[in-house]
């Protein structure tokens, strides 16, 4: 299948009716609402916590045959249950030093060649690298001419995020923006979303070449952690670009390592 084919197939054009029920997304308070979120997720009142996560897998039909913990009571709160970890032999990793591996357990909304430095996001929707890796032109260049993938979460999905091959890590970035929902309705309908919502950038060093992954933040899924880095990187949300960059390759994770969440 070409590249045109694939972008064509993976999400359909935004219609006016995407436009419209995504419009009430752009008036919303969207840290606020994902800050209580964040709060909410993290209460551990047994009766509370363990009717959320019910609602939730009974909605999303959640396989917990897949988790370590399949019980629901022992989960510390819902945020615990959200990143819960499933059991290796469910997602074996390929193998094969040429051999790419998915970094989550998602739906591949998008999968194409950067050309000219755009990325696309939709059918009639695209955006820039440079935007995306928050204006640093030295490394969007490296990545021109490359290939990307998108691939979203759903509220079912394991949650944890693992590397695609090996590498050792030389640059992270945060880089402050909006939270709209990440959702297909909403890829379809708001322009430029992966390069406006907030976002965490990771680069990494690779036999590849230099390899992005970049966590995407979204309303009510703000929050964003490596396993590198001490605690959550967000929030609290910050109005700058906060950057790391580690050198002599003192942090270098193998292809299924857990590298965030």
């Amino acid at each position: 299948m070409s590249n045109n084919e694939l972008k064509q197939n993976q999400v359909p054009r935004a219609s006016k009716k995407d436009f419209w029920l995504t419009l009430p997304q752009y008036c919303l308070p969207q840290h606020l609402l994902s800050l209580l979120m964040h709060r909410i997720c993290r209460l551990t009142t047994p009766w509370f916590k363990n009717r959320i996560i019910s609602i939730i897998i009974r909605q999303y039909k959640v396989d917990m045959s897949e988790a370590v913990n399949p019980d629901i009571n022992s989960y510390q709160h819902f945020n615990a249950f959200f990143t819960r970890k499933i059991k290796p032999q469910t997602r074996p990793v390929a193998l094969g030093s040429d051999v790419v591996v998915s970094p989550v357990d998602g739906c591949l909304s998008q999968l194409g060649f950067i050309q000219q430095g755009r990325i696309v996001q939709a059918k009639g929707h695209d955006y820039s690298t440079l935007e995306l890796l928050g204006g640093d032109s030295a490394v969007a260049e490296k990545f021109d001419g490359g290939q990307f993938a998108t691939i979203y979460l759903s509220p079912r999905d394991y949650h944890r995020i693992h590397m695609p091959v090996s590498g050792s890590l030389t640059r992270m970035r945060y880089i402050p923006g909006k939270l709209f929902s990440v959702n297909p309705l909403t890829v379809r309908g708001v322009p430029r979303l992966f390069a406006r919502n907030e976002r965490v950038v990771t680069i990494f060093q690779t036999d590849f070449g230099p390899v992005a992954l970049i966590l995407v933040g979204a309303i009510f899924v703000g929050s964003m952690e490596t396993v590198w880095h001490e605690g959550e990187i967000t929030p609290p949300y910050t109005k700058g670009i906060l950057d790391w960059h580690y050198t002599d390759a003192h942090i270098r994770l193998n292809k299924g390592e857990e590298m965030g969440r």
